[in-house]
């Protein structure tokens, strides 16, 4: 793959993993980005999985054809992008190793070593000369790490993005979905929590002339996509809402309440919901699921009573959505119990630090199985979801 006349790609493509940072489902595998700015110095842009070392130092010297680099950039810690640093101090010992104050700190931690001898320390703005290209470097602190960095070069308009903009998938897997659906899954099951800290970053990439987008995961983005990417994180970051239409989450244990959220769906889309996603979250991916929370503007939240309180998996899946920093939305909720059903009390009060959350007025009560009233409760409530 070839990012411009003088930018290569050195990564490689994970097709043996199945749980990503051991818990993100990939059926379609994972990519670890690398990149070789070739000029009058040599730069590789990060490195990749311990797992994949031989071949990345294979692909680097196919790439160099027969050159050495004289520096390694490092923009991120975390060891899918890190193991293979002191291998490849090893196969070069006279390149230097460029990364924030922090990540060397890290590399104390990780290998018993700073490289101090090696080091070149970058912070905001600071700049790296290779020849025609620049590098100047733009601190991203939480996005998703505290010691990121990205890194655009002006010569070919490109920003090394770090994790930022990155996907689940392999690169060799041609996504019929595009990038914005795993892209999204990716954002919120990883990033999402640093929303006040994208936006920062967004600022400073506004600044910019930016015609390619090259993330440590998943698709390099050329510069239509590029600004589609821009765009989407921008929504993502901010809370917004990306796409008109309702979320219908249940819990169901004897199908009872599966019915009345089915029910509810139907009614939704009878008055003229442009979009109803439905999901049992007992059996639907976790992350998916909040994937969709967040995509749209108001939720539905069905469950039983368990213990006096919330139905576990429920219980669990809201607390993902609340320390992703869930607001700016509309919430239902539907709840069963056999004799004293508690789980809307327990729902709701979960979300009492959300900021910007609007709860529905009308709930839906349902004590065991749907009833003659149960019909007209649903109708009140879906009025009240569409306003």
């Amino acid at each position: 793959m070839q990012i411009s006349d003088s930018i290569k790609y050195v990564g490689v493509d994970d097709h043996k993993i199945d749980l990503f940072e051991g818990q993100f489902h990939v059926p379609n595998g994972m990519a670890y980005n690398s990149y070789a700015i070739l000029d009058e110095k040599i730069a590789i842009m990060d490195s990749v999985d311990g797992s994949f070392g031989e071949q990345w130092l294979s692909n680097i010297k196919s790439a160099l054809d027969g050159k050495s680099p004289d520096y390694l950039v490092v923009q991120h810690m975390e060891m899918d992008h890190s193991a293979n640093i002191r291998r490849f101090t090893e196969t070069y010992p006279d390149a230097k190793i460029v990364s924030s104050k922090m990540a060397f700190v890290m590399m104390k931690s990780y290998f018993g070593s700073d490289f101090a001898e090696k080091q070149v320390i970058v912070a905001e703005g600071s700049k790296l000369e290779l020849g025609k290209h620049t590098l100047t470097f733009i601190a991203a602190p939480n996005v998703h790490w505290p010691e990121v960095i990205m890194t655009y070069d002006s010569f070919d308009k490109v920003l090394f993005s770090a994790d930022g903009f990155g996907k689940f998938g392999a690169n060799d897997y041609d996504d019929p979905e595009g990038w914005a659906c795993e892209a999204r899954r990716y954002y919120f099951g990883i990033v999402g929590k640093f929303g006040a800290n994208v936006q920062a970053v967004l600022k400073k990439a506004a600044n910019l002339e930016i015609k390619t987008i090259a993330s440590l995961h998943g698709p390099v983005l050329a510069e239509d996509d590029a600004k589609e990417a821009l765009r989407l994180y921008d929504i993502w970051s901010s809370y917004g809402v990306e796409s008109d239409g309702v979320c219908l989450l249940y819990t169901s244990v004897y199908g009872n309440t599966k019915r009345v959220a089915e029910r509810l769906a139907e009614i939704l889309k009878a008055k003229g919901c442009p979009k109803v996603a439905v999901s049992d979250l007992a059996r639907e991916d976790t992350y998916e699921c909040v994937e969709d929370s967040f995509r749209y503007g108001k939720l539905v939240l069905a469950t039983t009573t368990y213990n006096g309180g919330v139905f576990p998996t429920m219980r669990e899946f809201i607390e993902h959505l609340t320390e992703r920093n869930y607001q700016n939305r509309k919430i239902a909720f539907i709840e069963n119990g056999s004799w004293a059903p508690m789980a809307i009390k327990g729902m709701t009060a979960m979300f009492e630090q959300s900021k910007n959350i609007t709860i529905c007025e009308n709930k839906v009560t349902v004590k065991i199985a749907e009833s003659a009233d149960t019909e007209s409760q649903l109708e009140k409530l879906a009025e009240e979801i569409l306003k």
